[in-house]
């Protein structure tokens, strides 16, 4: 059973990240900021002669980690996409650099599910899948929780019935 040039070819794969992968997206960037905000006003703060390019560093960073935070995910969720078929793993995430991945099902070595603190409270999920290529693991992040565990059931099923050694 081959798969025809077009297959393979770049195309957008099939299927969005769950919506709450946004909200994910979201609270993370805004901790990310927030700490770094917070410990510059700290820093400014507590220092008794603070200098005065803190005060415009502290304004810079604010501004620009709102507008991350709105923007970033919002995005992320138009870019992200996956699908995976009986042949290959295809995925296509980033924002500003995108990244396209296919991964052949017959190189998959392990497929993997984690969960973050956020991802956990939101009830998502990062599917991993290892294959034997250099440029390392093919990552679906933002997964509905039944989702990812129906792919990953899927993919294990898929890899078992695939012929080869995964090298």
């Amino acid at each position: 059973m081959g798969v025809s040039e077009s297959e393979w070819g770049l195309r957008a794969p099939a299927n969005l990240v769950s919506k709450r992968a946004v909200w994910q997206w979201t609270v993370q960037a805004g901790l990310v900021w927030g700490v770094l905000v917070a410990g510059l006003a700290v820093a400014r703060h507590v220092l008794d002669n603070p200098p005065g390019w803190l005060g415009y560093v502290l304004v810079v960073a604010a501004v620009v980690g709102v507008v991350h935070t709105v923007v970033m995910p919002q995005w992320r969720y138009r870019v992200h996409r996956w699908e995976a078929t009986a042949d290959a793993v295809f995925t296509r995430s980033g924002w500003v650099t995108q990244e396209w991945r296919v991964a052949p099902v017959s190189r998959i070595q392990t497929v993997d599910t984690a969960r973050g603190p956020v991802q956990q409270l939101l009830r998502l999920a990062t599917v991993t899948v290892t294959t034997a290529s250099a440029q390392g693991p093919v990552k679906i992040d933002g997964l509905a929780l039944d989702v990812a565990a129906r792919l990953v059931e899927d993919l294990a099923a898929t890899t078992q019935a695939t012929p080869g050694d995964a090298t």
